[in-house]
């Protein structure tokens, strides 16, 4: 059987070959069970906006660094041509980066 050649982006994180990054949600300076995905921070960031987190800080799998994001969501109505099963009104995330923390020690020696 062939083994799966890891993908390392030029972060270091492990990708999966797909480009898609794993973030975990920080609460109080320790990681939740939350794993959000995406490209970019910013779009995880996005998705943990969507669910209602407004203190975002999303730690990056493999790396030392975590992403801070202020983060808000809003009532709007659905856009044209939306499929029939979403609702008429929907949450619309927004998302403004504060910074990003580099931790001093993160699993490398």
């Amino acid at each position: 059987m062939a083994r799966r050649k890891k993908t390392i982006n030029r972060s270091g994180a492990n990708t999966r070959g797909s480009g898609k990054k794993y973030y975990v949600l920080v609460q109080s300076g320790k990681d939740t069970d939350h794993v959000f995905t995406g490209s970019q921070p910013r779009r995880a960031a996005l998705k943990a906006a969507t669910r209602g987190y407004t203190k975002i800080h999303l730690r990056e799998r493999g790396t030392g660094k975590i992403h801070k994001f202020k983060g808000s969501r809003k009532r709007v109505s659905a856009p044209d041509g939306s499929p029939s099963w979403l609702p008429q009104m929907v949450w619309r995330p927004s998302v403004k980066k504060e910074g990003l923390e580099k931790l001093e020690k993160h699993g490398r020696k």
